[in-house]
């Protein structure tokens, strides 16, 4: 018994120390960027993830992809270990070496910080000299905190410049493939056989076949949608349908299906595939047509084609099953559609759209930890912008949240110039307001954001008459009544003017910064004054129109223009008007109901499943969702369609509540508006580390369980449903807490795991 007893004791010594152990390794940074790229000491060949680390491309003979780091002076970011509660960060040091051997050691040979009193974690500037071309680099770093002191190194971090260097260039991934097999294999008719890869994506098809002579052929059938259980081959618009004759050779062989350009898609104006990679299309299912033998599992296999994606970086459930399988459809679109290496508009044209972008750019910061992607887009935008009103002033906001998501400043500082004309205020006005069709638009303006020819006014897409669909077809405006003064387009104006007094207060430009808040001060009140129709206790369309649409009414409300004592009519109105919004407007009628406390209507519409849902997309059989809501509100869509993908960031950003109050989430809130929901529970990535929300909702209490990382604080607001008779915070009553807007708020939570639990009791 007594040795029982001391083996008993000595395994839980032995566990303890093991955990000891392990939570010391774990005390180290880690998720290291360099110039926001985290994995630069990976090595791809022909698209495909090597065992070749990158400190042996030199002695590698086959060619080969990896990150290349085109900036004189990078930028460095990491993630501050720690699991106890409030750690801060309070020092810092970072070597670089170009030695593997000295960095292990920890000698820079090229720079050493030495300990830097700091508590910024991200976008850290190199101070050594500037680095050489076509070089390797190894760095790490160790960190100092409040509550544990000093840490152990980082693991080393390796990077190549590329052939030529600049002060500043944006670094992105090469693109990558990834092989999968078809998840279910069945003959559909006598030599017919149909493959489902059960999931769309952008690739090229492998077929091991077996043949008996010389004279053997089969037709390959690629497409994107069933017809009654066989691959459709009319399925209209841009949905992808492909039929490939294949000749075969005696004996058993690998094919490769050669994709067919398509005129459209790979013109002048489109994003080209690399060599590397080749011509790909959308597919999920393949049908062979004219084989006998039985078609093996082994013999049929798709190279999808992707941007590098974290399938493990997010993860959101609740106990809506429909929202659910909204998330996992969105959060697939925004991998699967970043086969290009920059946001595109889906396959028919594979061209950046700055509306797309915008979507794309915060639905992907909620589903992985990557920012390149979305920063090559914004600044591909701005050399090659598209034609309307709306998304010119939007190159402003995609640049905004790039900040803000990520701390990193630089790019703001090298395209500010290019932004300033992007404000359009060269088309304002006597009476204050922009517009397109009063003859503002000289050569001059066209020149100064980078458009060779007139921009037009949009609200939504598509509409009827030019192009747009034909007349008999109803648009997605809602109606909106067009004039010389577009209350959508100033809307967005005004969100542009606010956001570059923000851009040029971080670049030191202090003096725009005043006079860009000066105008958007002035601007809100005349906006208010000229569009709001105090009567009908809405926005109209125009100064010269009395007639209100969603549109007219959910830009200002997304973007905080509407007075408090008006907010309610304004939302009473949009509740009014159902879904009557094309899928990316969708993404600003979400951030107006939930800024404006609809979450019940949010909700109600994030769930619907009627033609013009989320659900609808899923439903008529697509995995990527959609350009529009179904095929009969736009009938050239695309199956695969990135600006479709808004619940992938409305879900973290209004439901969860999870957004920025500071630059890279150094200060953040997390305010759920749970609505009806009972469960949820998200994992979201931020450049500072993981944030996890998760609750449950009753009629007599919520329960709200964070996981906030270190180096970071959050405001906490805990939703009020009745009369409060307690609140808890990890088990600990606290005395009664003063209530904001149908919130209790706790203020600059640190780091660390908390339990919050309101119990409430009948009024």
């Amino acid at each position: 018994m007594i040795i029982k007893k001391l083996n008993r004791i000595s395994l839980f010594l032995f566990v303890a120390c093991l955990n000891l152990y392990s939570q010391a390794a774990e005390l180290k940074p880690f998720g290291l960027l360099t110039d926001l790229v985290e994995h630069t000491d990976r090595v791809w060949i022909n698209g495909f993830l090597s065992n070749i680390s990158i400190w042996e491309t030199e002695d590698v003979i086959e060619p080969f992809e990896f990150v290349k780091i085109c900036s004189s002076y990078p930028s460095f970011s990491w993630i501050v270990p720690g699991e106890k509660q409030n750690v801060r960060q309070t020092a810092y040091r970072i070597i670089m070496s170009d030695n593997y051997s000295e960095a292990v050691s920890g000698n820079g040979t090229i720079w050493d910080s030495g300990q830097v009193d700091s508590g910024q974690s991200t976008a850290i500037l190199y101070r050594g000299p500037a680095l050489r071309e076509d070089k390797l680099y190894f760095w790490r770093i160790k960190t100092f905190t409040n509550t544990d002191g000093e840490s152990d190194w980082s693991d080393v971090k390796a990077f190549r410049t590329g052939a030529s260097l600049s002060e500043y260039v944006a670094s992105y991934y090469p693109l990558v493939k990834t092989m999968d097999k078809p998840v279910v294999i069945q003959q559909v008719e006598k030599d017919v056989w149909m493959a489902d890869f059960g999931k769309d994506a952008f690739g090229q098809l492998l077929l091991t076949l077996t043949a008996f002579s010389d004279n053997d052929s089969v037709i390959v059938h690629l497409g994107e949608c069933l017809d009654n259980g066989r691959l459709n081959r009319s399925p209209g618009g841009t949905i992808r349908y492909h039929c490939y004759p294949l000749a075969l050779l005696k004996g058993t062989h690998t094919y490769r299906i050669k994709i067919a350009k398509d005129k459209r898609n790979t013109g002048q104006a489109a994003v080209l595939m690399p060599a590397y990679v080749g011509e790909v299309v959308p597919f999920r299912f393949c049908e062979i047509e004219g084989y006998e033998p039985a078609l093996e599992q082994g013999v049929i296999t798709r190279e999808y084609v992707h941007y590098p994606f974290d399938e493990t970086a997010s993860y959101f459930h609740c106990s809506n099953d429909t929202l659910n399988q909204i998330w996992d459809l969105c959060k697939y679109t925004i991998k699967a559609t970043s086969f290009a290496g920059i946001y595109v508009d889906g396959d028919r044209e594979r061209i950046p759209y700055e509306a797309d972008a915008l979507i794309n750019q915060l639905s992907h910061y909620g589903t992985d930890r990557e920012y390149s992607l979305a920063r090559r887009s914004y600044e591909y935008l701005l050399k090659s912008p598209t034609w309307p009103t709306e998304w010119i002033l939007q190159a402003i906001m995609i640049a905004w949240y790039d900040y803000l998501y990520t701390g990193d400043d630089r790019s703001l500082k090298a395209t500010y110039q290019q932004l300033k004309p992007r404000t359009l205020m060269k088309l304002r006005e006597k009476n204050g307001l922009i517009s397109t069709t009063t003859g503002l638009q000289t050569s001059e303006f066209q020149e100064s954001i980078r458009f060779n020819g007139k921009i037009r006014d949009i609200v939504d897409w598509p509409h009827t008459g030019i192009l747009g669909l034909n007349n008999e077809e109803g648009g997605e405006t809602d109606g909106f009544v067009f004039t010389d003064y577009n209350a959508v387009t100033n809307a967005f104006h005004y969100e542009v003017l606010r956001q570059m007094a923000n851009i040029a207060k971080v670049i030191g430009n202090i003096k725009d910064a005043d006079f860009y808040k000066q105008q958007a001060e002035i601007f809100k009140k005349r906006y208010n004054r000229l569009f709001f129709n105090k009567k009908k206790g809405v926005y109209q369309d125009g100064i010269s129109t009395d007639h209100a649409s969603l549109h007219g009414n959910m830009f200002p409300l997304a973007f905080d223009m509407v007075s408090a004592e008006n907010k309610k009519s304004v939302l009473n109105f949009l509740e009014t008007r159902g879904m009557a919004c094309s899928v990316y407007g969708s993404q600003f009628l979400m951030d107006a109901l939930y800024n404006a406390g609809g979450a019940d209507y949010a909700l109600q519409m994030l769930t619907k499943t009627d033609d013009r849902s989320w659900y609808n997309m899923i439903r008529v059989g697509s995995t990527i969702s959609l350009e529009a809501w179904d095929n009969k509100y736009k009938p050239n869509q695309d199956w695969n369609h990135a600006w479709g993908s808004a619940p992938a960031n409305i879900i973290p950003r209004k439901l969860m509540g999870i957004e920025p109050l500071s630059p890279a989430f150094e200060t953040f809130r997390i305010k759920p508006q749970p609505a009806t929901l009972e469960e949820a529970s998200i994992k979201m990535p931020t450049v500072r580390g993981n944030i996890e929300v998760s609750f449950t909702n009753r009629s007599d209490s919520f329960k709200l369980f964070i996981h906030i990382p270190c180096n970071t604080e959050a405001d906490i607001y805990l939703p009020v449903k009745g009369k409060v008779k307690s609140v808890m915070i990890n088990g600990q009553r606290v005395p009664k807490q003063k209530q904001v807007d149908g919130y209790i708020l706790f203020k600059n939570i640190g780091s660390g795991k908390y339990q919050f639990e309101i119990e409430f009791g009948r009024i």
